[in-house]
């Protein structure tokens, strides 16, 4: 089971974004794809699901049904988010992972995410309005993203560090961020 609900990564995001506003403002459709990149990249590292709620392959890409329902209302402009948010909930290196996630795809508008999620496999595999597998995901994130040097040079996230290198584990990002 896992530590944490969509909502909880979602309401994350939303906050991180606030408090650290290099990118733009997240709509909707780019919450949901930031929601598919932290649920990859974490299982791939971790080998534990972020959340439990099922990723399904709709039109635009992947979506947490939940967390589209709560912000739906926004339609294509920015979620306004004035919570106040605990990030204590988060370990610390969940919250490094969800920085990555954010400065490696954050960067990008909801559009290039989107059609960057329907040029990947597990989208791409998967009839529309069904669940996408949670294991394709990770494997697919494993093959592309944590084994792809690429991945891991992050600069504004990571404090300048040189992460280029691939990581086997999440012990060696962990051990390389805190060296």
């Amino acid at each position: 089971m896992a530590d944490y609900k969509a909502m909880d990564i979602a309401k994350w995001f939303l906050a991180y974004n606030q408090d650290n506003p290099e990118f733009n403002d997240i709509t909707p459709l780019k919450l949901q794809k930031l929601l598919y990149y932290a649920f990859g990249t974490y299982y791939a590292l971790t080998d534990r699901k972020l959340f439990d709620e099922p990723i399904v392959a709709w039109q635009h890409g992947p979506v947490v049904k939940n967390v589209y329902e709560t912000y739906r209302h926004f339609k294509g402009n920015p979620i306004t988010f004035d919570e106040v948010f605990n990030y204590d909930k988060f370990s610390i290196e969940d919250k490094e992972i969800l920085e990555s996630v954010y400065y490696r795809f954050g960067q990008y508008s909801a559009w290039k995410l989107r059609n960057m999620t329907h040029s990947e496999g597990p989208w791409a595999l998967t009839s529309e309005n069904c669940t996408i597998s949670s294991e394709l995901i990770k494997k697919y994130f494993e093959d592309n993203y944590i084994n792809n040097e690429s991945f891991f040079v992050i600069s504004n996230a990571l404090n300048g560090k040189d992460l280029s290198e691939p990581f086997d584990s999440v012990d060696d990002l962990l051990e390389a961020l805190n060296a």
